[in-house]
């Protein structure tokens, strides 16, 4: 009597197998004892004859019963324990022959160690367990897929290797955890696959991998398998002096960038440039520039470009618009050994609701809230993750370390923080749930946000992460120990508005808003802010930078140059979006390279010389950046000249050397305006937006003045300037050398008090 006479099968069984529905394919599934015998049941739908072969020798063939016509079979292999290696020969139709290792022949393979880590949500390396990695197991080369679904019925993996039929290759799920896992041999790298998933009221959904390395874009949205492994950096020395760095006392100076519209080959039908490409082009412009960072808007998988990349659906695989995950490596690669660092904006706030990612993601709210109130962002339309999951914190929180990690990512600007810190964030009365406190404060997402930032800080030391915050929300950038957030920046959105609101008024106006441009310093000090003209400000009808000035095309150049000036004196980090540095003319548009033929002309390529010179200045000048969050660091000269227009003021770095800097934010020339200085000797003029080679009048001061013995505005010495029109002028203090005879004495007072 066979085997299968003593233990069939239980025809619901195998009609749950048939039928996609069985939710633990592995009990039917692969190797069983029967007895002394040892049944293996194998279902391969294409398959006209199976036969399970010995793997320690392949003459040994066990011919396997068909069991029902959709494919299932049946191998029976007397005196053999389920330790029997075997493989299965598959003979298709075609009369075409596959020898495979059985996927069901293998045991659970996630660690108890990973799955409890996982569901407390402090698993720091989550992406090494989740998505899908190419592995050898037993000899065999393959790819192992693990998946969070706890509220699946089924769950299988679909994709080329199975012709898209989610009953062949069912996925193991470990009780307990909602962890999902299969290891395929045979899949390769480059193969196309997604999660099918039967829903507990039995649809069924087709799933990107949440934790897949690689992604197709638009309209084609599987997942794609991807060795993380294979590349090989070169920017030790970079990695090494940035886990030294303290970012606060550095000059910072950030050039963001929208890689899909910075430049475009028009030739070529207008396409996109690649990664690669950027690396020759991109790269040489910022080192030209003098900017010290790139900072790329989100550049994970994203399939609306209109979302500008925020609106994520695939958070731990680059999008492959540019190239592959290891073309986008060798440019940053690139970036670090030209000593260039690069920030990458990251959306942990929201997520959008597109079928293939991560919306319901099996069949329940399982990233996102089930209550709208809660779960919705009305502005965006997009969902917003559940941060008091603790498996939700930790995909998120370890695809932070993931970026800093697997891509050297020095920095991570976190997108819409004010709308993780406030339950009412953009909401009417009634909208809204309180907190367990009955406060408006997103406590869940609080906690995340200080966990995050704790986690990496901790694992890469000489990272930054920095907040778009808009809100007077206390200690965005201090400490988690001192009861901050732990960001190590914060967009200053307060200078931005007060400033842009300011220079957009006729200068015989401007009298009358002098507060706008002294108010920030009341606040410049209580968080460590990066000043930011972003892509937000130049979009959606805003304008341009060029056309947001006042005035005739001369006087709108030299507002603007005056501003930019006026921006790399004041305390904080700078931050320019791209074209702002050649005043491009038109709003940002996604969908179009900048105006690059705008720096044939002398105003626009002007422009661009003066950012040069400001970013060569500001690095060179530690006065500007590195007391850069303390009051020491800014004095006042005076900001009472409200009727001409004028504020001066100082900075000065640890050693003392001071940079004066001087506004006039009137068209008309103040000849002979004079200044209270902070000592006596030579002041270098070290900046002047008026210069001719800048496009400006060359109204200046002949490269320096002499400071007086006259005392004036509280300070013992003063300085006699002409003030150009429209303009910041900057001067270096030069303290005066001791005369020779005063060098004889002081070396004959030390000769004296040595003896």
């Amino acid at each position: 009597m066979s085997s299968f006479a003593v233990h069939p099968l239980d025809p619901n069984e195998i009609a749950a197998l048939l039928h996609a529905s069985h939710d633990d394919p592995f009990r039917v599934l692969g190797p069983h004892r029967a007895g002394d015998d040892l049944v293996i049941r194998i279902f391969r739908p294409e398959a006209k004859e199976i036969q399970v072969v010995s793997a320690d020798d392949q003459t040994k063939i066990f011919p396997a019963e068909r069991l029902h016509v959709e494919g299932l079979y049946q191998a029976i292999v007397p005196n053999e324990s389920r330790s029997f290696s075997y493989l299965v020969k598959v003979i298709a139709f075609d009369g075409s022959e596959q020898l495979l290792r059985d996927p069901y022949s293998y045991g659970p393979i996630m660690g108890e160690v990973d799955l409890h880590l996982f569901a407390e949500g402090t698993h720091k390396r989550l992406y090494d367990k989740f998505g899908a990695h190419l592995r050898e197991i037993g000899g065999e080369r393959g790819v192992y897929f693990a998946v969070w679904a706890p509220n699946a019925r089924r769950v299988s993996v679909v994709g080329d290797f199975n012709v898209w039929d989610g009953r062949v290759h069912s996925m193991r799920k470990l009780f307990g955890s909602g962890v999902w896992e299969i290891f395929i041999p045979g899949v390769a790298e480059g193969t196309h696959y997604k999660y099918e998933i039967k829903t507990a009221g039995g649809a069924l959904l087709l799933k990107s991998d949440p934790f897949g390395f690689f992604s197709q874009h638009g309209a084609q949205t599987s997942s794609m398998v991807y060795d993380l492994v294979r590349y090989q950096w070169s920017d030790e020395r970079w990695m090494a002096e940035r886990g030294k760095k303290q970012w606060h006392r550095s000059a910072m100076s950030i050039y963001e960038v929208h890689l899909g519209s910075w430049r475009r080959v028009a030739e070529e039908g207008d396409r996109f440039i690649s990664y690669l490409e950027f690396a020759e082009t991109l790269l040489p412009y910022v080192l030209e520039m003098g900017f010290t960072h790139i900072e790329l808007l989100p550049v994970a998988e994203h399939p609306f470009e209109g979302s500008w990349g925020y609106q994520v659906t695939n958070y731990y695989a680059p999008t492959s618009r540019f190239g592959t995950p290891d073309e986008l490596r060798h440019f940053i690669d690139a970036c670090h050994r030209a000593g260039v660092g690069v920030i990458m904006d990251w959306v942990p706030a929201h997520f959008p609701k597109d079928a293939h990612a991560l919306a319901e993601f099996d069949g329940t709210d399982l990233y996102e809230h089930a209550d709208p109130r809660q779960g919705e962002h009305q502005d965006w339309g997009t969902l917003i993750f559940n941060f008091g999951r603790n498996e939700v914190r930790n995909f998120l929180s370890a695809n932070a370390l993931f970026w800093l990690d697997q891509y050297h990512i020095d920095g991570l600007r976190v997108d819409a923080v004010a709308s993780m810190l406030y339950l009412d964030y953009s909401r009417k009365p009634g909208q809204w749930v309180p907190n367990a406190y009955g406060g408006r404060e997103n406590l869940d997402a609080v906690s995340f946000l200080k966990q995050t930032n704790e986690l990496c800080y901790e694992s890469f030391p000489g990272v930054m992460t920095i907040a778009e915050e808009s809100t007077a929300w206390p200690g965005v950038s201090h400490p988690v120990y001192l009861g901050g957030l732990g960001f190590g920046f914060k967009w200053n959105m307060g200078w931005m508005h007060d400033f842009l609101q300011y220079m957009s008024l006729d200068p015989i106006y401007r009298r009358f808003h002098q507060s706008n441009v002294t108010f920030s310093i009341m606040y410049a000090f209580q968080e460590r802010f990066i000043l930011v003209l972003s892509h937000d400000e130049v979009v959606h009808g805003k304008r341009s930078m060029i056309n947001k000035m006042p005035g005739d095309e001369w006087q709108k150049f030299a507002n603007l140059r005056m501003f930019y000036a006026w921006m790399f004196g004041h305390p904080g980090k700078k931050l320019l979006f791209m074209g702002n540095e050649f005043g491009q003319i038109r709003e940002w548009n996604h969908d179009r390279g900048l105006d690059w033929h705008l720096l044939d002309l002398p105003r626009h390529d002007g422009l661009r010389r003066l950012v040069q010179h400001l970013n060569y200045v500001y690095r060179n000048e530690p006065a500007l950046w590195n007391y850069d969050d303390t009051h020491k660091s800014f004095e006042w000269i005076d900001f009472h000249d409200a009727d001409n227009c004028v504020v001066a003021f100082l900075r000065r770095s640890q050693e003392d050397e001071m940079v004066v800097f001087v506004v006039n934010a009137t068209p008309v020339v103040r000849y002979n305006y004079r200044l209270g200085a902070p000592g006596e000797g030579f002041y270098r003029e070290i900046i002047n937006t008026d210069a001719e080679t800048y496009g400006g009048s060359n109204v200046g001061n002949l490269g320096g003045v002499e400071a007086e013995a006259l005392e004036w505005q509280g300070r013992t010495h003063s300085i006699v300037l002409n003030l150009p029109p429209l303009a910041v002028i900057a001067f270096k203090r030069e303290a005066p050398q001791p005369s020779e005879e005063a060098s004889d004495a002081q070396d004959d007072s030390t000769a004296g008090t040595r003896a």
